[in-house]
């Protein structure tokens, strides 16, 4: 629900998702207003994005079987 006030603290809580497709994923996200975080990710296996008020959250890469 949206707030008036901008975001002044961290997130309380850090929402991790771990699609099946994490491209795809992201993509959707996108496409429902979220942003990229301008973070140096070239190296993670996740992909940080944020809500349209700024509250970060990453979308993991699938799982490896087993």
């Amino acid at each position: 629900m949206p707030v008036p006030e901008g975001k002044t603290i961290r997130n309380r809580l850090h929402l991790d998702f771990r699609p099946t497709d994490q491209m795809a994923e992201v993509e959707r996200l996108l496409s429902l207003g979220a942003h990229q975080v301008g973070l140096d990710q070239e190296q993670q296996p996740w992909v940080v994005l944020a809500d349209p008020e700024g509250n970060e959250f990453c979308v993991l890469s699938a799982r490896r079987p087993g």
